[in-house]
């Protein structure tokens, strides 16, 4: 008997104004309208367990009574309150039945095969359980490295580009109150650049100056691909290349360019300014020419 008089379905209650569905739930059964009255009075749970034998998967209201597995199947799953029986024909593993519960009783209280009617629903065997098993994580697999093989790639040409872009770019060194300066074979064209007393000044000049040569240093001494560095400036004046590739593994305790600096000075005191100068336009620095503009020409003395 029903609580509610608003409301004849027994599966629904008054709510506001109008009746609403009760909750479905796994395992339970409704109780009449839920447990309640027209008058928002809560009578008793809104739903009990199912019975013994009786079970209800959350798609009904009520609990259904368990199928019994006919003659000829065996119990894969027994019922369980949120779950029907499970059956299965003996002579064909490979294909399982959960049996609806009109079959089932029928084929318990009928002698005639030809009367009963079952219906078998195929599952995957357990050969094919396996395969699929290894199957996914397999595809999973492949995708993921050819999702990396992808990255590489994508990666390369990026690295491609952005080489092509940094070696594209000026050869010649923009410092403040300098226009940039094209490369050239003239040798003329460094008193463009440099006055007359900064290139015939000594060598040892460079050296003297701190500013000026830690400028160098940080031009010159970096060993990047495509840019000429101090290991070709070492090249040009005739150092061996043990003796630069021994200058670089002490990169951390002294500058390279400062040691071929001072190995030039020791070995041809006449150089000047000038022809290191020229050695950077062979070598298509013209950003260290620059650099050499700002040496401070040392004064003249007089000899009385």
């Amino acid at each position: 008997m029903g609580l509610s008089d608003n409301c004849t379905d027994p599966t629904t209650f008054w709510k506001g104004k109008k009746c609403v569905p009760c909750q479905r739930k796994p395992g339970y059964e409704v109780e009449p309208n839920c447990g309640h009255d027209d008058h928002g009075g809560f009578h008793s749970d809104s739903h009990k367990k199912c019975k013994p034998n009786t079970f209800n998967n959350g798609s009904q209201y009520y609990c259904q009574d368990c199928s019994t597995c006919p003659p000829g199947t065996s119990v894969v799953k027994t019922c369980t309150s949120v779950s029907d029986a499970i059956c299965q024909g003996i002579r064909n593993e490979s294909t399982t039945t959960a049996l609806p519960k009109s079959t089932t009783t029928h084929a318990a209280t009928s002698f005639s095969t030809a009367a009963t009617t079952q219906t078998y629903i195929t599952t995957v065997s357990p050969s094919s359980q396996h395969t699929a098993l290894w199957t996914a994580p397999l595809i999973i697999i492949v995708l993921i490295f050819l999702f990396a093989a992808l990255c590489a790639l994508m990666m390369r040409k990026r690295r491609g580009v952005c080489k092509k872009a940094f070696y594209g770019r000026r050869t010649s060194y923009k410092n403040e109150g300098f226009s940039p300066i094209q490369a050239t074979r003239s040798s003329e064209e460094l008193y463009d650049m440099l006055n007359a007393d900064i290139l015939s000044a000594p060598l040892h000049n460079v050296l003297d100056d701190l500013d000026v040569l830690e400028e160098l240093v940080i031009l010159l001494d970096p060993d990047t691909q495509g840019i000429k560095s101090t290991k070709h400036l070492a090249s040009h004046c005739s150092f061996p290349s043990t003796w630069i590739t021994y200058t670089y593994s002490m990169k951390d305790t002294k500058s390279p360019l400062k040691a071929v600096l001072e190995g030039v000075t020791s070995r041809q005191p006449d150089w000047t300014v000038g022809d290191l100068a020229k050695l950077l336009r062979q070598i298509n620095r013209n950003d260290a020419i620059s650099v050499l503009a700002k040496l401070r020409p040392v004064p003249k003395t007089s000899h009385e």
